[in-house]
């Protein structure tokens, strides 16, 4: 299987992942949109227009199978995309995500399946934030929701962003593969 990227726009809709904790939801007869629950990990969430959301299909057993290095590589992809937007991207410690100061712009959830990657990413290029108002964004309580759009009062299109992104996880996958291949070896 060769690796494969996935970059869209959804219609606005709430999901919800695969955990028992459904408190991120605040109930759901009040969400404005439909609600999915679907085999990711993570709590609640909005995607809609403005958002670029991002779906590597991935085989980890190229890059050493290991979860948590796939995630730091998709944190790391984000910050530097927006990066060249001239926008100072950082992780925050056990929070999986891409932040400015506390604010979230780009929300990671994924899942494995025999060490396919699916799901991955959504980050708020432009457009209207307020729908995350109806949940606990990710369960991080009083989170603040932040756009590219939001932060440089600049007009963004995510298409553009999109190209930008796709190039830029071409010219990166290495970094995921040569990691497991420069490993020492104990002899």
């Amino acid at each position: 299987m060769k690796d494969e990227l996935l970059l869209l726009e959804h219609e606005p809709v709430y999901t919800i992942g695969r955990t028992p904790d459904k408190s991120s939801l605040l109930g759901s007869a009040h969400l404005p949109h439909p609600l999915f629950a679907i085999n990711r990990g993570g709590q609640a969430t909005y995607h809609g227009p403005g958002q670029l959301m991002g779906y590597p299909i991935i085989d980890l057993r190229r890059c050493g199978q290991d979860l948590h290095r796939y995630l730091r590589w998709l944190e790391q992809l984000l910050i530097e995309l927006l990066a060249d937007y001239g926008i100072a991207a950082t992780r925050r410690e056990s929070l999986t995500g891409v932040w400015i100061d506390h604010r979230k712009i780009a929300s990671i959830g994924v899942g494995v399946r025999h060490w396919i990657t699916m799901h991955g990413f959504a980050l708020n290029v432009c457009g209207d934030l307020s729908p995350f108002n109806y949940i606990i964004p990710c369960g991080i309580n009083n989170v603040a929701m932040t756009s590219m759009e939001k932060e440089t009062s600049r007009a963004f299109s995510v298409v553009d962003v999109a190209k930008a992104f796709e190039k830029l996880a071409l010219d990166r996958i290495i970094r995921l593969r040569f990691a497991r291949e420069a490993q020492p070896v104990n002899v």
